[in-house]
């Protein structure tokens, strides 16, 4: 095992692969530029400069310090980190890497705890909440740098999307608002180590920081993907609502089969303000995400888990959710209270005409009017449905841009079912039409066939 001589360093190398550990033991000689198998002298350490060459690139040079700093804390002959990295010895040995790398990509929330404090520490006090704050800040930066200069964008493209230095800072304090203080209040190991069980970024990105920054390639781990698939999406003609950070946070809040690329659907930008239109690219697609941005700036939206269909009654399940971006980063889910998940209509008399998602007729947790250009949040506390607080800047509310993602498969057209290609019965049959208006019936088809363009 080389230079690693310590019970607590071979511990940790027990955890990687057979195939893994001359991988992961090769790392200090690496960063130093020296080759296995003499390696560099013995009293080397990992300086803070070397470590700057390695992740300089990727990560804020904050963050760079942090990791250093947590590296040269850690005392190897522990099985475990103590209070790790109070303060910072010249560099790293061998066997203080080799500690950091196990606990970081193969630790448990238990042996993560430290580290993450460490790393958050500012001095020899406690650490604080905002402490944390900034942490997470430099680990959600760092995490956006690997995903747009290794080509991990997906198609996506961040120059066309939102301000991703807003959505780091909006993102980094959704992490922390998980965060649940011990009995006294403070930040101990012990609450660290629950709410890094619970909020399963931590570890995620933690492990994408260390093994992109410190170059560790491991066959048993391939490199995760951060981000869903874009496709079919017109960007020299946009620009998004959604940024990086907030597009990390939000796909994963989907359902897991729901791994779809996702395809802008409509957008004011492109197909102007019109209801229709946007009934168009709703209808027919599968599961879509809703994004709203109101005159106030607020950012806000919903998942519909299925097709949207025109019909007076309530459609959806449970898996629906509502959200919001801006100016906090919020998901919320349905509450059991009442199955109202999703409400979409058009050219009825006797109902509402507009698309609503949560609450109830007139009180809808989210509801853009059919005559578009206007909707309502009404939340009082909460909304029944979602257990959701108004979303958007008031009450009563005005369009500033909408957009649409498809984001899962279009559901297979039954047999029989009308599709692009098939005309409604009313249209078949014009005389029975005719007949019915002369009688006085309603025809309640009308509010659900595939709405034509009207150029609204």
């Amino acid at each position: 095992m080389g230079n690693t001589e310590s019970v607590a360093a071979q511990k940790r190398l027990a955890r990687f692969r057979p195939e893994e550990r001359p991988v992961v033991e090769c790392v200090f000689d690496r960063l130093l530029g020296a080759g296995p198998p003499s390696g560099p002298p013995a009293g080397t350490t990992l300086t803070l400069e070397t470590l700057q060459a390695s992740m300089g690139d990727l990560a804020p040079d904050s963050m760079v310090r942090r990791v250093h700093r947590c590296m040269c804390g850690i005392d190897a002959e522990l099985p475990a980190p103590g209070k790790a990295c109070s303060a910072a010895a010249a560099g790293a040995s061998r066997e203080q890497l080799l500690i950091f790398l196990a606990d970081s990509l193969r630790g448990t929330a238990e042996e993560r705890a430290p580290l993450v404090m460490a790393m958050s520490r500012a001095g020899d006090g406690d650490v604080t909440r905002e402490q944390l704050a900034e942490f997470l800040q430099d680990l959600v930066s760092a995490v956006v740098q690997v995903v747009v200069q290794r080509g991990r964008l997906q198609a996506w493209q961040p120059e066309r999307m939102g301000d991703s230095s807003v959505g780091v800072k909006l993102l980094a304090e959704q992490m922390c608002s998980e965060l649940k203080p011990s009995d006294e209040g403070g930040l101990d190991v012990s609450c660290v180590e629950d709410w890094i069980f619970r909020v399963s970024q931590v570890s995620l990105y933690l492990e994408v920081l260390v093994a992109e920054g410190l170059g560790v390639s491991l066959s048993g781990r391939p490199a995760p993907t951060l981000l869903p698939v874009c496709r079919e999406t017109s960007w020299k003609d946009v620009r998004s609502l959604l940024d990086i950070p907030t597009l990390m946070f939000l796909a994963p809040q989907l359902p897991d089969s729901y791994s779809a690329p996702w395809r802008l659907v409509f957008s004011m930008q492109l197909h102007g303000e019109s209801f229709t239109r946007m009934l168009a690219g709703l209808t027919g697609c599968g599961p879509t995400l809703l994004l709203i941005r109101d005159t106030k700036g607020h950012v806000f939206g919903g998942f519909a888990s299925h097709s949207w269909e025109l019909k007076p009654q309530f459609q959806g399940d449970s898996r629906c959710f509502l959200f919001t971006v801006f100016p906090r980063l919020r998901v919320y889910t349905a509450t059991g209270y009442n199955e109202h998940f999703m409400y979409l209509n058009q050219h009825q008399q006797t109902m509402p005409n507009g698309l609503g998602m949560g609450g109830q007729h007139g009180y809808f947790g989210l509801w853009l009017d059919a005559d578009f250009g206007r909707g309502h949040s009404r939340a009082r506390p909460k909304c029944t449905t979602y257990g959701s607080p108004a979303l958007s800047g008031e009450e009563d509310f005005t369009l500033d841009s909408v957009e649409v993602w498809a984001v899962g498969k279009p559901p297979a057209p039954e047999e029989g079912e009308e599709g692009p290609g098939k005309k409604s019965i009313l249209d078949a049959d014009l005389e029975v039409q005719a007949m019915m208006e002369m009688t006085g019936k309603t025809l309640h088809s009308q509010g659900f066939r595939e709405p034509e363009e009207d150029g609204q």
